[in-house]
């Protein structure tokens, strides 16, 4: 019944320890009186990006790349644009992890993603085939559906697959 204390101060001080060391490195890179002249939702923002993405048709037709198979005025990457644009910010979320490795987007939003999202036309598939991705140069493969709201639901479906089966 002793060794309980013992165990939880030691969690304690070895996070307090941690949270210590974490802030003392990245005073060396980053000195934190600098980021004073920020908001704490600044600060987020500078860290970790845009947690809820938000994006218009214009975003995407400006900051996305369609090649091979698609251009600007292709109907299949039009229709992706608007499907994206009627996204909830959860499904937008889970767009992002499935095709960029990442549910969020930098600070600036698309026009700061490096590598852009390419958008490349799956050849020799149909209908029932779904979206692949290659997450590392933000590369979505996405057949030519009958339909936008084929299109939407293919989508959805592969955005909530888990694992590298869809690479």
């Amino acid at each position: 019944k002793q060794w309980y204390p013992r165990r939880v101060r030691e969690a304690v001080v070895s996070t307090q320890s941690t949270g210590d060391n974490f802030k003392s490195g990245f005073n060396s890179v980053f000195p934190l009186s600098s980021l004073r002249m920020f908001s704490p939702e600044e600060v987020r923002m500078l860290l970790c990006g845009e947690m809820t993405p938000n994006w218009t048709k214009q975003d995407i037709l400006e900051y996305t790349e369609p090649k091979f198979g698609f251009t600007r005025e292709s109907e299949g990457f039009l229709n992706l644009a608007e499907v994206l644009v009627e996204m909830s910010p959860g499904e937008r979320k889970n767009f992002l992890q499935f095709a960029t490795g990442c549910s969020s987007l930098p600070p600036g939003g698309l026009a700061n993603l490096n590598p852009r999202l390419t958008v490349v036309k799956k050849e020799g598939e149909g209908d029932s085939s779904l979206p692949s991705v290659n997450t590392c140069v933000h590369y979505l493969k996405l057949p030519e559906y009958s339909s936008k709201e084929l299109l939407r639901q293919r989508l959805l479906q592969s955005t909530q697959e888990k694992g590298f089966h869809l690479n």
